[in-house]
Order: structure tokens, then C-alpha cells, then sequence
């Protein structure tokens, strides 16, 4: 699997603002495009990463590791 740095600023800002409609805001893209790239992700781990409800969404104990782990790549990435 590729990990792209958009992807994982995607999970980041989602598990940040716990909304579709504000991460999408924040990272300046529709909801509908983040709603479908978090899908394409959790299809390809076969798990969900997120938990949704009406009041929002929360990360699962594999989306808080990835979420963790992504925001360790990003640190190194902007470090680079």
C-alpha cells in the first residue's frame, strides 16, 4: 500500500476536528472528496478507521494508531 502525505493529512485533520464538513473546510477540499478518500483507505485496510455518529466521528483503536503514526510521518516529512 502507498501512503501519500495528503492521505494521511486527511486522517489527521478528520481525527483533529472530528467532522467531515470542518476537516474538509480546514484542508480546503468538498466533504464529498474527503468522505471518499477516507472510504478508499478503510477499504484498503479492510477495517474502519473511523467511528460515525450524528454528533461526529472518532477514531477507532486502529485509527488512533494510524493517526498517530501519521502524524509522526508528517513531522519527518515537514522536517525534511
Amino acid at each position: 500500500m502507498a501512503l501519500e502525505l495528503q492521505q494521511l493529512r486527511q486522517v489527521v485533520a478528520l481525527a483533529e476536528h472530528r467532522s467531515f464538513v470542518r476537516a474538509a473546510a480546514a484542508l480546503h477540499i468538498s466533504q464529498p472528496a474527503l468522505s471518499r478518500s477516507i472510504q478508499n483507505l478503510e477499504r484498503q485496510f479492510g477495517s474502519e478507521l473511523f467511528l460515525r455518529s450524528s454528533v461526529g466521528v472518532v477514531p477507532t483503536d486502529l485509527g488512533r494508531l494510524y493517526v498517530a503514526r501519521a502524524r509522526d510521518l508528517l513531522r519527518m516529512a515537514d522536517d525534511l
